[in-house]
């Protein structure tokens, strides 16, 4: 893959070798996004960011991957604060994003809508998730997490075992993450959901096809008993017809450390894409696994800024330049103490 003015649109665009491209790059960030230097490798670029769906952790770690990076970030939030509320296209309005920014992350709640404004912008468009299609900054960061947990047991991508539990139907983070996974080898994915919530066939099928061993479940304790990696998600209630349908399924799948302890594996690593929806009638991912070591979300969101520095270093065509233009930090904090 040409990484350089290229649209990250699909997990379908890379090839194993450019997963390895991004992860090496990403580990060359870690003194950057731990605030041991500063770059300006991008000083004078701009992103401009476009959600038009909720977000904190998409929307901030773009932000702040591209000025750790040394460029600086224009968003705009929410479709009633865009043009499109007047009836603008997604055409005529990447035509004029394109015109301000070197490279723009969108968000957008239909599936293909960031791909048609990939098709008329100027500049390189990351997809930071259309509706229920995927999220493939957020499956690499995911697979990357995997990675660096399972090396620190002496595992690899090419022979573990992973249980993906919740919605799986409308979860665009697993369907990537499922698609990323067929580029590997030996992997063993549970997938654990009701069945009106199982994992879209499409999905399981190339999986099957690639040679991976799937099961499919609506069994949470026996499922996670013999595996690597427990992968939990919400129930994506804004894909549903109403509140009243999510709410049928809400707090169905809870996993909480007494759960945990008596049928996982004690270096068992557990993951969530985030929000976890810590709500009383969900509470899908219990707040008493906090201090869990082998919880590992907070890992997972800062990977996320690795990855996605290492994207847009890619996509600007500067990865081998970060360090001519660094320095050590002149400020103190917890991060960085003295």
């Amino acid at each position: 893959m040409d990484f350089i003015g290229a649209n990250i649109l699909s997990v379908s665009q890379f090839e194993r070798a450019d997963i390895e491209r991004v992860f090496d790059v990403a580990d060359a960030m870690t003194p950057y996004a731990k605030r041991e230097k500063v770059t300006r490798v991008l000083e004078g670029a701009i992103l401009g960011n476009m959600f038009m769906e909720p977000s904190t952790r998409t929307r901030l770690s773009f932000g702040a991957a591209f000025n750790l990076l040394g460029g600086t970030v224009r968003e705009t939030v929410g479709i009633t604060a865009s043009a499109m509320a007047k009836g603008e296209s997604l055409y005529d309005t990447a035509r004029v994003l394109s015109g301000y920014s070197d490279v723009i992350c969108m968000r957008h709640p239909q599936e293909g809508s960031v791909a048609e404004f990939a098709a008329a912008s100027r500049v390189p468009v990351v997809n930071g998730g259309d509706g229920a299609n995927e999220h493939p900054t957020q499956a690499l960061l995911d697979l990357y997490t995997i990675r660096k947990e399972l090396a620190a047991h002496g595992r690899t991508l090419d022979d573990f075992r992973i249980a993906m539990i919740g919605d799986l139907k409308h979860g665009r983070t697993v369907h990537s993450l499922c698609k990323l996974l067929c580029l590997f080898g030996k992997v063993q994915v549970v997938l654990v959901s009701p069945p009106e919530l199982t994992m879209p066939e499409g999905v399981v099928e190339k999986l099957r096809a690639i040679g991976h061993d799937v099961t499919v479940t609506d069994q949470l304790e026996t499922s996670i008993t013999d595996v690597d990696i427990v992968y939990s998600t919400r129930i994506q209630e804004e894909r549903f017809a109403s509140q009243e349908e999510a709410n049928l399924y809400r707090g169905r799948f809870r996993l909480n450390r007494e759960i945990f302890t008596r049928n996982a594996q004690p270096n068992t690593v557990i993951m969530h894409p985030l929000p976890r929806d810590s709500r009383a009638e969900a509470n899908e991912l219990d707040t008493d696994l906090n201090e869990h070591p082998s919880l590992a979300i907070f890992r997972q969101t800062d990977n996320g800024l690795l990855v996605r520095m290492a994207l847009f270093a890619l996509l600007l065509g500067v990865e081998n330049q970060v360090d001519m233009y660094a320095r050590e930090v002149n400020w103190h904090s917890r991060r960085n103490p003295v």
